[in-house]
């Protein structure tokens, strides 16, 4: 499957893009009470909060990324993404399907049970 990249603008009403670095998991959920876009997605990082948004329109959306509209059908109420790079003013994040998440999740507790039963014996 082929990656999908979002740019995540914004970021100068919140925290700025400092609070954001490569790896880092946000998440991205549907802002229905946003008066200015019906596709409008809120990028969040716990504990912070909000970061700011996935970029929506012409100006915003750099090349090779995707809208917020463009990715608004694929999910339902939230999803994730992990932030592969931050500038001054904006950062890209890779859109993570589902199916991923399940995966590398599972993957991880896998992994963690190994190691428990290592240190017993």
């Amino acid at each position: 499957m082929e990656s999908i990249y979002i740019a995540i603008t914004g970021c100068q009403y919140y925290y700025g893009t400092k609070v954001l670095k490569p790896g880092t998991i946000v998440r991205l959920e549907k802002d229905l009470y946003n008066d200015y876009d019906d596709e409008a997605i809120s990028v969040t990082l716990a504990p912070l909060g909000q970061v700011g948004y996935v970029a929506n329109s012409v100006g915003t959306v750099p090349r090779g990324c995707y809208s917020a509209g463009r990715i608004y059908d694929r999910f339902g109420s939230h999803a994730f993404a992990v932030v592969k790079f931050v500038t001054k003013d904006l950062a890209i994040a890779e859109f993570l399907e589902e199916d991923f998440i399940k995966v590398t999740i599972k993957f991880r507790l896998k992994e963690k049970r190994k190691k428990k039963y290592k240190n017993k014996t």
